[in-house]
């Protein structure tokens, strides 16, 4: 069995950037690969998905009870892929019924984990969900912040824990039953050839620095905004105008108030600091 390399991150990560990096460095082609093409990497929570690998479906039960069940569906998909399976998940690393983990050690190669500013991801998050910046930075603090929860619609994606931004990151990087490689979104805009190669190394891939320099190029910002432009995102939310919208380090002081950028300071001091967000003085880098 090939493990599932996870793509994990809180949203608004740079997971879906990399994604499309992935597809077009699987591909190899001689041009960009569609950013509506990405079916290597398919959604964790994807509902399709689900009810076709486990033979009914998700409506038919509630949250928890999809929850329970989720650890057998990556399983037996890892167990029946030819190839090496890639997931994007948003779920932090919870555990459902008899501490059982969400995503379970034997159904995983390792977890490449998206960290961003969380101030940028305040203000991606809130335009991505037609938020006020207030309303994002709460839920950014909430530990009971969850996709697709709501039990009164039925929605094209299973229910996702997750958590707060802080918890969240610790979810994965310090309870992961498998390897896991961290990954700065800062990093892979500023030292990308070296980030994207470190996260192809840690995937297992054998891919040249030349390949990896040309998925690059085909997967740069400016790029992938021009194809959304041109034909949509079939992922954007219907709350926002763009998916790729800026995709800049430090966009944040632009548009914060100086009380919401202390507030989200506040609420994830720590983990800032761990990951290199904040200085040995409590300054904001980036």
């Amino acid at each position: 069995m090939k493990g599932i390399i996870w793509l994990a991150s809180y949203p608004k990560s740079g997971n879906t950037w990399f994604r499309v990096f992935l597809t077009n460095l699987l591909r190899d082609g001689d041009s960009p690969a569609s950013i509506n093409d990405l079916e290597s990497t398919p959604i964790a929570g994807a509902r399709g998905i689900f009810d076709e690998n486990m033979g009914f479906e998700a409506s038919d039960l509630t949250s928890d009870e999809i929850d329970r069940l989720r650890p057998e569906h990556y399983i037996h998909l890892a167990k029946n892929s030819e190839e090496q399976l890639f997931m994007k998940i948003h779920d932090a690393y919870t555990e459902v019924a008899d501490n059982t983990p969400l995503i379970p050690a034997e159904a995983t190669g390792g977890a490449l984990y998206f960290i961003r500013n969380p101030l940028d991801v305040a203000v991606s998050f809130a335009h991505h969900s037609g938020w006020k910046y207030d309303t994002s930075i709460s839920s950014m603090a909430d530990d009971t912040f969850a996709f697709c929860g709501r039990p009164d619609r039925l929605q094209n994606q299973l229910r996702q824990k997750l958590l707060s931004w802080s918890n969240h990151i610790l979810s994965w990087v310090d309870s992961a039953r498998f390897p896991v490689c961290v990954l700065r979104y800062e990093d892979m805009k500023l030292q990308p050839l070296e980030t994207f190669t470190k996260a192809v190394r840690f995937a297992g891939l054998d891919q040249t620095r030349e390949q990896i320099q040309k998925a690059l190029g085909f997967s740069s910002f400016d790029l992938v905004q021009q194809q959304e432009e041109a034909k949509g995102f079939q992922e954007k939310s219907a709350a926002s105008s763009r998916f790729f919208r800026k995709g800049k380090v430090g966009s944040w002081r632009e548009e914060l108030s100086e009380e919401q950028a202390r507030q989200i300071v506040r609420d994830h001091r720590e983990v800032m600091r761990r990951f290199g967000y904040l200085d040995e003085n409590g300054e904001i880098l980036y």
